[in-house]
């Protein structure tokens, strides 16, 4: 697993709850739970830093490292589709963006490409993007980020056809093979969480192993914010795994969760006294473990 994905996982299910800064050692010991080294560790935060997801503050002869604005922004929009309950209901609208970015200036194209497909968006055909979600925040920053007001047009509209929606959802996006991933994960992670609940019952997995399973199991599922455009329910085939696997994967989580962030406490330090921090927020509010 990549040591900058690993510490965005962190920084998502963990840190984010506890004030968005870490002591580089604390994050270094957590990262040392899944073989990751010292050197690694430092040159992945350091690459965030300078990408500004993350800036870095010294006290003493001690390096924190906070969320940026950019970075507590994104962290947000993750864990709202990590942890998203149900679909949202479908207005009928569709977002289209269109572009055209000239070629001196690709790098940036590629740049929004990668965005607006973590968004959510689809290819509808050449430099035409769109989605049926509510996206409209998310593509005025863009806009803004790259500074590509003169190269961009921006609609929301209703398909009159000729065909149905779900022609354009074909042609956007690939839902079988987005399925066979989900697929996957079910297979793989069904026969894990059955282990490990049964584990957990008996008293055989310490804290530290659950906080390892918890961290890959996000780690895994959070891939799916690249490849699933969270289509409401309306635009969805019938055989659809999306809700079977987030059903698993939070049935898995909120058993792993109290033990996980049991471990996460007893490392994490961010140089503010820890007898004054809410340290069960994590377990105590997250929606995933409120009935």
């Amino acid at each position: 697993m990549n040591t900058r994905s690993m510490i965005f996982t962190l920084y998502g299910d963990y840190i984010r709850h506890y004030g968005n800064k870490i002591w580089i050692g604390s994050l270094i010991r957590l990262l040392n739970e899944f073989g990751h080294n010292d050197q690694a560790v430092r040159a992945a935060i350091s690459r965030m830093n300078k990408q500004g997801w993350v800036q870095a503050e010294k006290q003493g002869n001690k390096s924190y490292y906070s969320l940026t604005e950019r970075g507590v922004i994104r962290m947000e929009e993750a864990a709202n589709r990590i942890f998203k309950l149900k679909p949202e209901q479908w207005d009928g609208k569709w977002r289209i963006l269109m572009y055209s970015i000239p070629e001196e200036i690709r790098s940036i194209r590629d740049e929004l490409r990668k965005e607006l497909v973590w968004s959510g968006f689809g290819t509808l055909s050449t430099s035409t993007w769109i989605s049926p979600n509510n996206l409209e925040k998310q593509v005025q920053s863009l806009i803004g980020k790259y500074e590509i007001k003169d190269y961009v047009d921006f609609f929301i509209a209703e398909y009159e056809g000729p065909n149905e929606n779900q022609r354009l959802i074909e042609k956007s996006w690939d839902l079988i093979e987005i399925n066979d991933r989900y697929q996957e994960f079910i297979s793989h992670y069904s026969q894990k969480y059955m282990i490990d609940k049964s584990k957990i019952g008996r008293g055989q997995m310490s804290d530290a192993e659950c906080f390892v399973e918890r961290t890959k199991l996000v780690h895994e599922y959070r891939k799916f914010l690249f490849v699933d455009p969270g289509l409401p329910e309306e635009l969805l085939p019938e055989k659809w795994l999306g809700a079977h696997a987030a059903s698993l994967f939070g049935e898995y989580y909120k058993e792993l969760a109290e033990p996980a962030s049991r471990f996460f406490e007893s490392v994490f330090e961010d140089g503010n006294e820890l007898k004054n921090k809410d340290l069960s927020y994590n377990v105590m509010t997250h929606p995933l473990l409120l009935d």
